[in-house]
């Protein structure tokens, strides 16, 4: 058959019988047409975005070539989320739509939007303005908080009008998306409780807390008055936003403010609660009747089940999977959103040129290989399992862009496990589609993370004065080709198959290539002795795994930052396999960064070591961290900031090779100090090759 005649439509969306969901649809493409028959609008939708995507996945190659196919498709689960927290850092109404419009392309379906947290309140309350007034603005921590030339603070925040909640709500309901509000109660509560204090266990609540991260002591009270604000906020949150389900957080909720106040204590003896956690499961089933009375239904973190489960609500398991698997044992939804395999916020590769966030990687892959029906559920328990969820908690994403690159390409692989039976899951065949998938996100105009398909290079010193080249991508996908004269590297170009010695002066050009196509940048790599010689704070090793970041510097105000990894809880560092045959000069670049972490009776155990001056000092170590002292070497000027110093001083020859473990000592946590990166070269030469 030919194309269809003129005046004829060539896609044809029809209501029908399509088995299985809701969002179920047959699809079916042949030479006279294309036809998508669903019961309901949303299976319409989905079978039209499957055709875009049958259309633009070879969109290199020219015009649209649609495959003779015949589909019936339905998704694994009803529950496909992504969880925006616009409260740690604002997002511009554009970008949440560019979000919501990749979501959507993959047929994602849920937006959960974390709109309350300690540092902003996010969301116009017509009732109480001083939510945002006064808690939807902050002083960030440290150098970022002061205008460098007039040391006046700099506010930072923003807040939705409710018309553009509005907006927003419709632009995401036609794409097939549901909006979830989060309201956190009774914890993570510090930006309403400076607004209104009397809701809250203090007086004066520490505005200037609202830079800090971490977990707050701060909670709300339990008195009347502060039911009849919640349930005010409520009822305006259910005005603006229809979803069946309202969140109420829930968790973190330190309980230490509750357990020092005689009225808490004698409210948990009227109430005849056990205790504090039984006091908290009262406070969320008594949010959850208002809830209920107009209809809706209630969903939070794990810890709701504390104290006892408030009866119709559902569980957002994110400590691990094991409160879905205790809130499905126990008869209640589950919604899977487990800390770390889903949380956005982790580094998809080991490069340094990854945004900064939490250390621990979460590759694609590892967010692809997550099994979303847990082995521990029977098949009864596993029908209580709504679906999954990935989570962006945006502590370390100051930017709009890095929101994007850290949270795609990953989404595409939530929404893959979200839609498609595990039967059918293949990482080889999700990879060959990552090209188009690529291609689409550009077309959407999303940002994303191409550093994990990229060649990173390792330079070490090699024999006779050159420089060892070693390349390798986070993922390990494809191949990867290389020039080293100045050329744009092409599939002609040759294969990386092992370490190349480079003569210094030269630039390896590299580029990872997947089924003939280029991925990700073109990597230029310059060669020198210097470089060889020199590694940044994420190629050392940091000794513990406390609070491992790759964190931002606070300065400058306007521009680029360095980015340093650290351990907060023992920063430390360590040079494996240092060459000691002969003296040599060590130079390091540092900062210093604000300890604005809310971390609680932790904050003393971070070791601090007495300075022998009055800046401290830079000591190297000689084979691990309570080896002998080999330098210590004094900071002065360079530890005083805002930004980056450098100081040097002279490593003692020592037969053979040695780690070297690299510490500060200080008085306080209060500035951190940090290893951006350090240099070792041959003791008394500039180091200038």
């Amino acid at each position: 058959e030919g194309p269809p005649p003129a005046g004829e439509a060539a896609i044809v969306l029809a209501r029908g019988e399509a088995a299985g969901s809701p969002e179920a649809y047959a699809l079916d493409v042949a030479p006279s047409g294309v036809t998508v028959t669903a019961a309901k609008r949303a299976g319409l939708f989905y079978g039209a975005i499957s055709v875009w995507q049958l259309a633009v996945q070879d969109a290199a190659k020219g015009p649209a070539q649609l495959p003779a196919v015949s589909i019936d498709d339905a998704p694994r689960f009803v529950w496909r989320g992504f969880m925006l927290d616009s409260a740690r850092h604002f997002q511009k109404v554009e970008t949440i739509k560019a979000i919501l419009d990749a979501m959507a392309a993959h047929k994602l379906n849920v937006l959960h939007w974390h709109l309350v947290d300690d540092q902003g309140w996010r969301l116009e309350i017509k009732k109480y303005p001083k939510l945002t007034s006064e808690g939807a603005w902050r002083v960030p921590a440290g150098a970022a908080g002061r205008d460098p030339k007039t040391g006046k603070a700099i506010r930072y925040g923003g807040f939705y009008t409710q018309d553009q909640v509005r907006d927003l709500v419709a632009y995401a309901a036609a794409r097939g998306i549901t909006v979830v509000p989060e309201i956190e109660m009774p914890g993570h509560a510090l930006a309403p409780l400076v607004a209104y204090p009397q809701y809250g266990m203090t007086k004066t609540p520490p505005r200037q807390n609202m830079g800090d991260w971490g977990v707050f002591p701060y909670l709300y009270n339990t008195d009347d008055q502060t039911f009849a604000f919640l349930n005010d906020v409520l009822d305006e949150v259910m005005d603006l936003f229809p979803s069946q389900y309202i969140h109420v957080g829930g968790d973190e909720a330190v309980k230490d403010q509750w357990k020092a106040s005689p009225a808490i204590q004698a409210r948990i003896a009227q109430l005849g609660v056990k205790d504090e956690h039984g006091l908290q499961s009262w406070f969320i089933q008594r949010a959850e009747k208002h809830i209920n009375a107009r209809g809706r239904r209630m969903i939070g973190w794990d810890e709701i089940l504390e104290g006892g489960l408030a009866p119709n609500a559902t569980v957002m398991s994110w400590r691990g999977i094991d409160g879905a698997v205790a809130a499905a044992s126990q008869g209640h939804d589950a919604v899977l959103a487990p800390d770390s395999t889903l949380y956005m916020d982790r580094r998809q590769s080991a490069s340094a040129d990854e945004p900064p966030g939490r250390l621990k990687i979460i590759s694609l892959k590892d967010v692809y290989d997550f099994d979303a029906a847990p082995a521990a559920l029977t098949e009864a328990q596993r029908a209580h399992i709504l679906g999954l969820q990935a989570t962006a908690f945006t502590e370390h994403m100051r930017t709009d862009e890095r929101l994007q690159k850290m949270t795609f390409p990953r989404l595409v692989a939530v929404a893959e496990n979200g839609w498609t039976p595990a039967a059918r899951h293949d990482w080889n065949s999700f990879t060959a589609r990552l090209p188009a998938e690529m291609a689409r996100l550009d077309a959407l105009g999303v940002a994303h993370d191409t550093v994990p398909y990229e060649p990173q290079a390792t330079l070490t010193p090699a024999e006779g004065g050159k420089v060892s080249v070693a390349l390798a991508s986070g993922l390990g996908l494809g191949e990867i080709r290389y020039t080293a004269d100045g050329a744009v590297p092409t599939t002609a170009s040759p294969l990386y198959d092992a370490p190349l010695d480079v003569a210094p002066g030269k630039t390896i050009r590299a580029r990872t290539f997947l089924d003939g196509q280029g991925f990700g940048r073109v990597r230029d790599y310059p060669v020198s002795l210097l470089a060889a010689n020199t590694r940044s704070s994420h190629q050392l090793e940091v000794c513990g795994n406390g609070i491992n970041l790759s964190l931002e510097d606070d300065a400058p105000v306007n521009g680029q930052r360095a980015v340093f990894a650290v351990d907060l809880m023992n920063p430390c560092w360590v040079w494996k396999g240092a060459d000691l045959s002969s003296a040599l000069k060590l130079t390091a670049r540092i900062g210093q960064v604000p300890f604005n972490f809310q971390i609680g009776a932790d904050k003393a155990k971070i070791p601090l070591r007495a300075p022998a001056t009055p800046a401290g000092e830079l000591d190297v170590r000689l084979d691990g961290c309570a080896g002998e002292v080999i330098a210590a070497i004094p900071l002065g000027a360079a530890a005083r900031g805002p930004g980056l110093g450098t100081v040097s001083g002279v490593l003692p020859a020592r037969a053979g090779r040695h780690d070297l473990c690299l510490t500060f000592t200080a008085r306080s946590v209060e500035p951190t100090l940090v290893l951006d990166q350090v240099t070792l070269t041959a003791a008394g030469k500039s180091g200038k090759n």
